[in-house]
């Protein structure tokens, strides 16, 4: 299995940005203690997403953790997109696969920027991909401008659909358009989202519309280790589970994620 979203966090050897979140001690999330996780659970690749949470746009923990890792992750980076050219360095990095846009914190806004334009050119020369995290229908709203990009699109956490509100509520309906257009979508974060207690069956109909949209070759699957704001409640092997609960081969969810995260053909 390739985990396709996690986190580090690691207050002693990268102080949080001032003002931001701060995480409690059982989510910090050193690369030791995540490879270490990944070796327990025989998991053998990762994509590590920068947080919002702690770090914001200072992604000197990401980056040592992709190097200290040596070739086993893949990282996705967050960038602001009114000032995305003076980033232009870290989106050379050779194992930066793309950026992250998270709308629930910037709002819809973020996207609609003059400079979005230039930002989804210099992804799109280096065959990078642009990951959404967006709430309620804000993915309805942004869904011309991804659209007219041209990049491959993935979209966190199944879209963080509202449970009590169906499959055809606005922005996860655009989330099942751009899986029938070729997109693809992470199966992860349903403990964000769903509520009922593991292993949240509320979310079933929405992981079975997801699957159907975007097929099992476009579906990939991801832990959102250490499990910020929640990680009293979730654990890894829990999350693991789900996605042998969600498809008799779960492996199956790798071929997508090595050709979407640039990882080596499996041996």
């Amino acid at each position: 299995m390739i985990d396709c979203h996690a986190h580090v966090i690691d207050r002693q050897r990268f102080p949080f940005v001032h003002g931001t979140y701060q995480p409690h001690a059982g989510e910090w999330g050193t690369i030791e203690r995540f490879l270490s996780v990944l070796d327990a659970h025989g998991v053998g690749e990762a994509v590590l997403v920068q947080p919002t949470s702690g770090y914001d746009y200072d992604h000197a923990c990401l980056l040592h953790a992709l190097g200290a890792a040596q070739g086993r992750l893949r990282g996705v980076a967050r960038v602001r997109v009114d000032r995305a050219r003076t980033d232009r360095v870290l989106l050379k990095h050779p194992l930066i696969v793309g950026i992250r846009l998270d709308l629930m914190h910037d709002g819809v806004a973020a996207i609609q920027s003059p400079e979005f334009e230039w930002l989804a050119g210099v992804l799109g020369e280096r065959a990078q991909i642009v990951q959404v995290q967006t709430q309620e229908d804000q993915l309805a709203q942004i869904l011309p401008v991804l659209r007219k990009s041209g990049l491959r699109i993935v979209v966190d956490h199944c879209g963080r659909p509202d449970p009590e509100r169906g499959p055809s509520q606005p922005g996860f309906a655009s989330l099942l358009e751009l899986g029938r257009e070729g997109h693809y979508v992470k199966l992860s974060g349903v403990f964000r989202f769903s509520r009922k207690p593991y292993p949240h069956e509320d979310a079933d109909p929405y992981i079975a519309a997801l699957l159907d949209a975007f097929t099992p070759q476009r579906c990939v699957w991801g832990s959102d280790w250490p499990f910020l704001r929640y990680s009293d409640s979730v654990d890894y092997a829990s999350t693991l589970k789900l996605a042998s609960r969600w498809s008799a081969d779960p492996a199956s969810y790798d071929a997508a994620a090595r050709n979407l995260f640039r990882f080596p053909a499996s041996q």
